[in-house]
């Protein structure tokens, strides 16, 4: 006999029941629903409901998942062949001490900043005495003027026990802090051949990235806006051309002032997100680094899965609008 069978003509024997459709099919009856001329069929009856010449049959079912598998895989990133899987960078400026391990280990940090000054008599408390074991130390020359004065601070901070990184800051502006590129070229080709893992913080330019990277840099480390400022990802374009043109982890500093705006760099490709005010100045400092921990992490998830094309115009149904009683 002839059925229609999801809109398709279909030979069967005579005296064929749902049951006996649905195996010969190949569909598994607790996933669908049947409908027999347009009324329901119990699942129940499929052993005993018969089908006849001519009859209409629609064989429904839920539709739904893609065609990519997913694979997890450890995803970690290198500094001077060091290795991390943390990407969030975390600063210790602006902390009393007594929360600087609680930010560290709510933030996950694997690296923490720190800014070398002159000590003082009669004990203090250190900040040393305070950051996690195994976190690795990454001293910044900020307070330098010139290249002279960074390769100075790099080699006392070594010289104290912080190992081989360092982060330069060069700034001649107290207004703006706006970092000096050219310097922060010659000190960073001078301390590299001294062996230093070096982490140049800069003003986004293409052309001083290359610089920077034929001069020995480990990564770059673009300001997202003024430091301090909380202001966001004000240089986001040229960020972008850094992570499109440098082949060197990008890492965003300066600028970023809440968890979306770290997720944002993320996903445009960032390596790993520097932030020091954003979690100092929160009303809770240990519940704001683990939710900037969180959007780095997601943002990273979401760069590695790839974005979903965007529709200028017009829409397109995320569920089938053919297969459903109709082609």
């Amino acid at each position: 006999m002839t059925l229609t069978v999801n809109g398709k003509t279909m030979q069967c024997n005579d005296a064929v029941t749902v049951a006996d459709l649905l195996a010969e099919t190949g569909y598994k009856e607790v996933y669908v629903a049947v409908e027999l001329n347009e009324e329901i069929v119990p699942r129940e009856n499929f052993k005993t409901c018969v089908l006849k010449e001519n009859d209409v049959v629609e064989i429904v079912t839920f539709m739904g998942g893609g065609s990519q598998e997913y694979k997890k895989e450890e995803d970690t990133f290198k500094l001077g062949g060091h290795e991390f899987t943390s990407r969030f960078i975390l600063g210790s400026g602006k902390y009393s001490l007594d929360l600087i391990e609680a930010a560290v280990e709510h933030a996950g940090a694997q690296i923490i900043t720190l800014a070398l000054r002159r000590a003082y008599q009669g004990g203090a408390a250190n900040i040393m005495d305070y950051i996690p074991k195994g976190v690795t130390l990454l001293p910044n020359t900020s307070g330098a003027r010139n290249a002279k004065e960074a390769v100075r601070i790099a080699r006392l901070s070594r010289e104290i026990g912080c190992g081989d990184f360092v982060k330069i800051e060069i700034m001649r502006d107290s207004k703006y802090l706006l970092p000096d590129n050219q310097e922060t070229i010659k000190a960073t080709e001078m301390l590299a051949n001294e062996g230093f893992v070096v982490m140049p913080y800069m003003y986004p330019d293409l052309n001083v990235a290359r610089d920077l990277k034929e001069a020995g840099a480990a990564c770059i480390m673009p300001l997202g806006a003024p430091i301090g400022s909380n202001k966001g990802l004000c240089t986001k374009d040229f960020i972008k051309i850094l992570i499109d043109e440098i082949d060197l982890p990008i890492i965003v500093d300066a600028g970023i002032g809440c968890p979306s705006q770290a997720c944002e760099a993320m996903e445009m490709g960032a390596a790993a997100i520097m932030s020091n005010t954003a979690i100092a100045t929160a009303g809770n400092i240990p519940l704001m680094a683990e939710a900037m921990k969180d959007a780095i992490a997601a943002g990273r998830k979401a760069f590695l899965a790839g974005k979903g094309r965007v529709i200028e115009s017009g829409a397109q149904a995320s569920s089938p609008l053919t297969g459903f009683l109709h082609d």
